[in-house]
């Protein structure tokens, strides 16, 4: 009897994107090949759960802080070269824990939604002269050279301008496929406006705009919601926290104080529900919340993004149309007003957004790994 396939799918930060697109092939994959067991594990934290726990707070702080920091070490050449060194001592003293998780699991694929976790893998197949096929699943729509490693035998990218980039890298042209970011697969499934504004508790004579900071709720939302509440239109806000439970309950106490109907949702589950009964979102452009964004045909403000990967991303969706970027609350404000009364504007970012969006995405990746 032929045993059962196996998939080592490797993420970092339990509370990401990066998370999320594991989540999703895994679920593609279990969908595809019922009997596969799938291993799907913070790699970080696996391989040393103390520096991840510095590197995590380290950044946030960095984010938070001196975002020009983040935006000058970001794909800066001179950056990748100096830390190479560090890198690969960093790579050494995991190796004997990835080395233990591959020869013990003994997976048929390994597939990983961050470069850290493939540098790893891909040096360990250097070290030790294997062949388990790795596959590189990139969660923004630009990809860095921490990407690049000749030990890859497949990328998963966003775009053709993602593709386009690693060729310009050195990646053999056959080894990348343009499949957009893994979203769940709830994401293909229509739901209907009204109903889902109606479950939700939702006026549906008002515009509805959903707002989001990420996993942690960062950004102004307190002022974007304040601001928002002071324009003419007639709009209803569902505001999505994430983990940041201090901003959740400092607009729960003021729900009263507001103009507007206002809806505060910690951590969603039902997000593919809450797109649907939106008219727009405003949101740090993160790659899969824009991603199932596009899936759902939403049209998008983009407001405080990250420098680097998040300043990317905000470079393509202005590209394509799906988005628009506010510079500070006023500048957010003006255009949600202009977007309520411009109901073509409206329509036609959402059929932008709809025409690039990629829901079948997870089930594509999980096809090329189980393929390999």
């Amino acid at each position: 009897m032929q045993r059962a396939k196996r998939v080592l799918l490797l993420y970092i930060t339990i509370l990401s994107g990066h998370h999320r697109a594991t989540m999703a092939i895994e679920k593609a994959l279990r969908y595809l090949d019922p009997d596969i067991q799938v291993y799907n594990i913070n790699s970080f934290n696996y391989t040393n759960p103390i520096l991840e726990k510095v590197i995590n707070r380290t950044y946030t702080g960095v984010i938070k802080r001196t975002p020009e920091v983040w935006e000058y070490l970001y794909d800066n050449p001179k950056i990748v070269k100096n830390t190479q060194r560090l890198k690969d001592m960093i790579h050494r003293f995991n190796s004997s824990k990835m080395r233990t998780l591959i020869e013990d699991f003994r997976p048929d694929a390994i597939a990983c939604t961050q470069a850290f976790p493939c540098g790893m893998v891909a040096d360990y197949k250097v070290t030790y002269g294997s062949d388990v096929p790795l596959v590189g699943v990139l969660t923004d729509f630009y990809p860095h050279s921490y990407w690049v490693y000749e030990a890859v035998n497949r990328y998963a990218v966003a775009s053709d301008e993602a593709r386009l980039k690693l060729l310009q890298d050195g990646v053999s042209p056959e080894k990348v496929a343009v499949f957009g970011i893994p979203i769940d697969a709830a994401f293909k499934i229509s739901l209907d406006k009204d109903k889902s504004l109606e479950r939700l508790g939702l006026d549906k004579d008002a515009k509805t705009i959903l707002i989001m900071g990420g996993s942690t709720g960062l950004g102004p939302i307190k002022r974007i919601v304040a601001t928002l509440d002071r324009i003419g239109p007639k709009i209803q806000m569902v505001i999505v926290t994430g983990t940041n439970t201090k901003l959740q309950g400092y607009l729960n106490r003021r729900v009263k104080n507001f103009k507007n109907k206002i809806q505060v949702i910690g951590y969603a589950d039902n997000m593919n529900e809450l797109m649907t009964a939106s008219d727009m979102i405003i949101t740090k452009p993160g790659g899969l919340t824009v991603s199932e964004a596009m899936a759902k045909g939403l049209p998008m403000i983009i407001i405080n993004p990250i420098p680097g990967q998040e300043a990317k991303n905000t470079q393509f969706l202005l590209q394509q149309k799906v988005a628009v970027k506010a510079d500070n609350e006023e500048d957010l404000a003006i255009l949600v007003e202009n977007l309520c009364y411009n109901p073509s504007k409206l329509e036609a970012m959402r059929a932008a957004a709809s025409a690039i969006g990629k829901p079948e995405s997870a089930y594509n990746i999980a096809k090329m790994i189980l393929e390999l």
